[in-house]
């Protein structure tokens, strides 16, 4: 764990199976913005397009982290209660980015926004999450 201004021991990101699983790389990991990187390779559907399911899972997962540093600060951990999405534009290769940054950061309840963006930094792809805080079981 790293320390933030406060002296408040941070959370520090754990990749799971499916990251893992989809070739999730942490680039940045504070409370003001967590930043990951993902292949489109390996994480397309069909028609050979990025999948709108990764994108979501990669989002929420990003978007989690970055309330759970958050939630760290003050002894808590967080748990999803409500994701959105909206596609803007596709990808076929390449990597992309995904960066969470707070909308808000209360004590009980945080909102993200999580965008993903290629390799030219054109959004693909905008989620808002929201996380609650809860306190961390001992």
């Amino acid at each position: 764990m790293t320390t933030d201004p406060r002296g408040t021991e941070l959370w520090k990101i754990t990749l799971g199976e499916l990251d893992e699983k989809m070739g999730v790389k942490i680039v940045e990991e504070s409370v003001e913005r967590v930043v990951a990187t993902m292949p489109v390779e390996g994480n397309r559907q069909s028609f050979g397009l990025l999948h709108g399911g990764a994108s979501l899972a990669v989002g929420e997962a990003v978007g989690s982290w970055a309330a759970v540093i958050h939630a760290s600060t003050l002894g808590k951990t967080a748990v999803g209660v409500d994701v959105s999405a909206t596609h803007h534009k596709s990808a076929r290769e390449g990597t992309i980015t995904i960066t969470a940054t707070p909308i808000h950061l209360g004590g009980t309840l945080t909102t993200h926004e999580v965008l993903i963006a290629n390799e030219a930094a054109e959004r693909l792809c905008t989620l808002r999450i929201t996380n609650l805080l809860l306190e961390r079981k001992k």
